[in-house]
């Protein structure tokens, strides 16, 4: 997919080293857990990189996204500090939830950042639940829900996509379709015709795209956000795209056809977006020196995660509601 006329092409250089920044926390971070340097689960994101930089670049501070499992790149991608969340993933002091949530619990309400969810398909109702707050607040944001594919088989995720329709709320489901539910071929527990016909089925306009493709994510997220801004309702993008690791750091993947995890490698989105800036005239130098700095900065933030101290023992109990039952007014 091209470019509309006029769109600049900084723009994609600019989600190119976000994506670069994604690949070398999340390199990082396997590392890190498979050492046992860390505790917790650890799910990567490589090799989905475009999805998250094409999505969020369409999105302002004020928008709202939600996360699941597999969440690291949506948050760099939409603006969190990479330092905070190293802190974060190694339980330490100064994480962005000050070394109490960990991998799968990263969150930054500022950035409107709602987290990550270890429940499959959780997060997506998180998502629908915040737009019905946009809606009854009448502000003027969106929230984009991030999943995978394995969420379309859980009750939450279709609840939450017949939610958002009966009330037409400001909500894009993005759904990064990387053939794999945890260990199981999600096309071998999946009925009917497909993702994208369970969301036409609830009357949400749909679009597929090659999710290893920055243009192409970047294109139509841009659209569907637009829509979505505008009042049309919900949307849905289904992003195919190539899950390089296993299902946690921990795991070897071993199940998996060794020529299907050949074939990762040509759809790499990081190599497919640097040579598509190449012939555009960007300067292999450039490119090189990106990768350097992102480089640099995860190992910086490794590195002082590694020095920082545990979370004070006073900080056990903070955080945490001890008041009873809300009070509804």
């Amino acid at each position: 997919m091209s470019l509309p006329a006029g769109f600049p092409v900084e723009r994609i250089h600019a989600m190119y080293r976000r994506m670069l920044l994604m690949r070398a926390f999340d390199e990082h971070a396997g590392w890190a857990r498979r050492e046992d340097r860390l505790r917790g689960s650890v799910h990567e994101y490589t090799g989905q990189e475009a999805i998250a930089a094409g999505v969020c670049a369409a999105l302002g501070e004020r928008d709202y996204i939600s996360s699941y499992h597999r969440g690291h790149g949506h948050c760099i991608a939409k603006g969190a500090d990479p330092v905070a969340m190293m802190l974060e993933i190694y339980g330490k002091a100064g994480g962005v939830c000050g070394g109490k949530g960990g991998s799968m619990h990263v969150a930054d309400f500022s950035l409107g950042i709602l987290g990550a969810n270890g429940v499959v398909a959780d997060g997506v109702t998180i998502a629908v639940g915040a737009a019905q707050a946009v809606r009854l607040l009448d502000e003027d944001r969106i929230v984009v829900a991030f999943f995978g594919d394995g969420a379309l088989n859980r009750g939450p995720m279709l609840e939450a996509l017949n939610w958002a329709k009966v009330y037409d709320l400001p909500v894009l489901f993005v759904c990064e379709d990387n053939g794999w539910s945890d260990r199981t071929p999600t096309r071998s527990v999946t009925g009917g015709p497909g993702i994208v016909a369970r969301a036409e089925a609830f009357g949400i306009p749909a679009d597929s795209i090659d999710g290893n493709d920055l243009l192409a994510v970047a294109c139509s997220a841009g659209l569907l956000a637009a829509e979505v801004r505008a009042g049309q309702g919900p949307r849905f993008l289904h992003a195919t795209t190539c899950r390089w690791r296993g299902h946690l750091a921990l795991d070897r993947g071993l199940y998996r056809d060794p020529a299907e995890l050949a074939t990762h490698a040509e759809q790499d989105p990081i190599g497919r977006t640097r040579a598509w800036l190449l012939a555009q005239g960007i300067a292999p130098a450039v490119l090189d020196g990106d990768a350097a700095e992102a480089a640099e900065r995860i190992a910086a933030a490794a590195a002082l995660a590694e020095a920082a101290p545990c979370p004070d023992a006073s900080e056990l109990c903070t955080d945490v509601q001890d008041t009873g039952a809300p009070s509804w007014q």
